[in-house]
């Protein structure tokens, strides 16, 4: 049967009414607040493999604190919105079980895009939801994906998948758009629905679709990209910049370091002109501007062009841990503190500051070039869950400052938590001992990257 949103093409655009059913695919730090956010308009239902995160969720709880706990409960229903003899006008069902999606017409693909070991973009998460997704899909359905990738991805690696597993043709049976991620982890002003969202479709018909269901929940407002390949360029360009200019004050960070010249003050007088970009050195981990330039550098080389100055500034910036770790150690070695066996505590193990995400974290650069050393290290972190840690990187982390009895030779601030800038460091520091500020943020330290 013909799909309804055939009906929608021949007016020129899409109305927005109950019928619209949403299945958002992954329901991490970009799928839950996605899926909360159209859940206030329309009914979604959230579908995700990992049983544990399903289960919280259909509790009420975010354990990524991305969706306060009582704002999702405003949002969550108990029983499948797409059934029939359901009478829902809109509300978020969460799920693990692939039949509670297969009445969706709209499916959003918000999974993960790493790379692997040798940093290569990773699509197998890309590529299982495809198949997820191809097992359901129908005539007239549409298929969005957020997920950062390099420009070409949707439409030749996605797509295949979709036709393969479906049976059904692309641009004639079922149809694509692309709208890529902007949310923040851990911003609670920069929220979904307040970021300018990018939007694109496999047909300048369907782009006006994808582009009208973004704006009817995007307060921000959206911008319609001429074809997906642009909307995927536009997203991945976007943390390669953000990591080329982070590369540089990190260089220039180095540099000042060996000239004597405190970085964060020189930054702050170069700040005063009103074209200055306001960027500091610091460690750039996470799961986008710490891997997103090897996609594009990646899809670069496949054309037969190598990127110089991408790859130049991610290996910069990779390099950062094991500086920090040199400059601490030296730091100690001139307040004459015994090197061997020394014991240090490292506050922050996250990517960034009030966020639990650990995934790709520099800090761990610092942990264990500090440990090659021969250097104690205790770590501590208040928003960080101490067995995800372990699990992920072998750290051994504290799981509240009540249990760090003893006092340190040197301690070291990576990542910026509210919890930590008021704290009184020196009750854990020994007698002479030294303070290290990674993000420049202490009133008082020893040193400062």
């Amino acid at each position: 049967m013909v799909h309804h949103f055939y009906e929608l093409l021949k007016h020129g655009e899409i109305k927005m009414n109950k019928k619209i059913k949403i299945a958002i695919i992954g329901l991490g730090y970009v799928g839950l607040p996605l899926a909360r956010l159209f859940a206030t308009k329309y009914s979604v239902v959230g579908y995700d493999i990992n049983k544990e995160r399903v289960k919280e969720l259909s509790n009420g709880i975010d354990s990524t604190f991305e969706v306060e706990n009582d704002l999702l409960e405003t949002v969550l229903i108990r029983e499948n919105p797409f059934l029939n003899h359901q009478d829902h006008n809109h509300g978020l069902y969460c799920s693990l079980n692939i039949e509670d999606i297969k009445d969706a017409n709209i499916y959003i693909v918000t999974v993960p895009t790493p790379v692997d070991k040798h940093s290569r973009p990773d699509l197998t998460p890309l590529y299982k939801a495809s198949e997820t997704v191809g097992k359901v899909l129908k005539k007239g359905d549409i298929v969005i994906y957020e997920s950062t990738v390099y420009p070409g991805v949707t439409e030749e690696e996605c797509v295949p998948v979709l036709e393969r597993v479906s049976g059904l043709r692309f641009n004639v049976d079922f149809f694509a758009g692309y709208s890529p991620e902007r949310i923040n982890p851990g911003d609670k002003e920069r929220t979904v629905e307040k970021i300018l969202k990018v939007t694109s479709g496999s047909t300048l018909e369907i782009g006006k679709e994808v582009d009208n269901l973004y704006r009817s929940v995007i307060t921000a407002g959206t911008h319609l990209a001429p074809t997906i390949k642009v909307a995927e360029a536009s997203k991945v360009i976007e943390n390669s910049q953000r990591d080329i200019n982070i590369a540089f004050v990190n260089e220039l960070a180095k540099i000042f370091n060996l000239l004597g010249i405190d970085t964060h003050a020189v930054l702050k007088a170069a700040g005063t002109k009103w074209n200055f970009l306001q960027f500091k050195p610091g460690l750039v981990g996470g799961h986008c501007i710490g891997v997103d330039p090897f996609y594009l550098a990646q899809k670069a080389q496949d054309v037969g062009y190598y990127s110089e100055l991408i790859l130049t500034a991610r290996r910069l910036n990779d390099s950062m841990g094991t500086f920090v770790a040199s400059q601490v150690v030296k730091t100690m070695i001139k307040k004459e503190i015994n090197i061997n066996r020394a014991k240090a505590l490292n506050l922050g193990v996250t990517f960034k500051e009030n966020c639990p995400d650990v995934r790709n974290t520099k800090a761990v650069d610092v942990i264990k070039s500090l440990e090659e050393y021969t250097i104690n290290v205790t770590t501590f972190d208040p928003w960080a869950n101490p067995e995800e840690v372990f699990l992920e990187y072998g750290i051994k982390s504290a799981n509240s400052l009540e249990e760090i009895n003893d006092k340190f030779d040197v301690i070291i601030l990576t990542v910026a938590h509210q919890e930590f800038i008021d704290l009184d460091l020196t009750q854990y520091l020994k007698e002479g001992g030294v303070i290290y500020d990674v993000k420049g943020i202490l009133t008082q330290s020893d040193a400062r990257l």
